[in-house]
């Protein structure tokens, strides 16, 4: 659907570090949903978004280097195609460094739209598909946090 690439910094929280003095494994999955979810708030008309919810249905991860508290990080999301009610993310999760950026997770995830009211799968029309597809042509990448 699109190639355009949607950024959003990241703060390590020092509730995101296990026991083993990195950032949990879980927290990238909540990371992703963030980054998803403010794409979809930042780019879908707004009544879209107010009768739409997105629920995961499958992620996969692939975890490349651990992240630390005080690391700056920045997920880059985006939105590879819609099918019915289905949308697929392409997401990187990356620590910024002065020198350059290391890839920290790959993460490819699948999500279903669901309406707010019956939370029944509700279909990516085609209009809904070309106005999303318009309003992320006319903004700009880069930090879009929401």
């Amino acid at each position: 659907m699109s190639a355009t690439s949607y950024s959003m910094p990241i703060v390590v929280d020092p509730s995101d570090i296990d026991f083993m003095g990195h950032v949990n494994n879980s927290r990238y999955l909540g990371w992703v949903q963030d980054v998803v979810l403010s794409h979809w708030k930042a780019h879908a008309p707004a009544d879209a978004v107010a009768s739409r919810l997105w629920v995961a249905l499958k992620h996969e991860i692939t975890y490349r280097r651990p992240a630390f508290l005080g690391d700056e990080v920045i997920a880059h999301t985006v939105l590879e195609k819609v099918r019915g009610a289905r949308a697929y993310y392409s997401t990187i999760i990356e620590r910024t460094l002065d020198k350059g950026a290391e890839i920290l997770a790959e993460i490819e995830s699948s999500w279903c739209c669901v309406d707010a009211e019956s939370l029944r799968p509700a279909r990516i029309g085609e209009q809904l598909q070309k106005t999303f597809n318009a309003n992320m042509a006319a903004q700009p990448t880069g930090d879009q946090a929401g």
